[in-house]
């Protein structure tokens, strides 16, 4: 067995689902359309730049939780899923996430957008078996607008991904071949621990890291003139 980590955003997802539920949060009116919007952009161009302090975005990002009941997230989540996030998914990263899969390789998605936004994107439209995310703490039920434990952010990814492992008496080790995907600088850490790295539409820091130590760098996005992907074909 082989093991395979995805990340979401920018990855297998045409778009930043975090970023996009902001988004969606303020074209409903559930949060301030202009003061919300501006911290969102602002904080997703510090992620972007690699200079993102993750506890002041976790405590602007999780705040909207703590304001409404379970059932009333769940509302509107059901529509950011039908009306956002099913147009940021990636067919071609689709298809690399089912490769994986047929071949018998332990998946997991490793993100640092909160598990609310993202277990059913990854369940219903990758059915990935596993996410490894920024868990949002809870109280009698409710959200506290606080994250629980390690972010699944930078070097987070890397303890996050080693405990999953251990729950399960397994660590990097034991796989002949372990890939991780993903488009994001903020992601090196992670991707310097497994013996398959893969840059996917690399941002340019990525991009120069990739190319200085010798890393794939795919396209799940390019389509050549006949229309096909450009992506890379795996093989066992």
């Amino acid at each position: 067995m082989n093991l395979a980590l995805f990340d979401l955003d920018n990855t297998l997802l045409d778009g930043d689902s975090d970023h996009a539920w902001g988004q969606f949060l303020c074209d409903k009116g559930v949060v301030d359309p202009v003061e919300f919007k501006a911290r969102n952009d602002a904080f997703y161009e510090q992620y972007k730049a690699g200079t993102l302090n993750i506890d002041e975005f976790l405590d602007f990002v999780l705040a909207p939780l703590a304001r409404h009941s379970r059932e009333e997230l769940m509302k509107l989540h059901d529509e950011f899923m039908n009306d956002v996030a099913f147009g940021m998914i990636n067919e071609m990263g689709k298809q690399l996430v089912n490769w994986h899969l047929a071949q018998g390789d332990l998946c997991a998605v490793v993100t640092a957008t909160n598990a609310f936004v993202t277990e059913r994107i990854v369940r219903y439209y990758f059915h990935v078996p596993h996410l490894i995310a920024t868990v949002p703490a809870l109280e009698n039920g409710r959200f506290t607008g606080k994250a629980r434990g390690t972010p699944a952010f930078r070097e987070g990814k890397i303890t996050r991904v080693n405990a999953w492992l251990e729950s399960m008496a397994l660590d990097l080790s034991c796989f002949e071949k372990s890939w991780f995907y993903s488009d994001s600088a903020n992601d090196i850490p992670l991707l310097e621990q497994v013996s398959d790295p893969v840059a996917v539409d690399p941002c340019i820091a990525l991009r120069l890291r990739a190319e200085t130590l010798g890393w794939p760098i795919i396209s799940l996005r390019e389509k050549s003139q006949d229309g096909a992907g450009s992506g890379i074909i795996l093989q066992a």
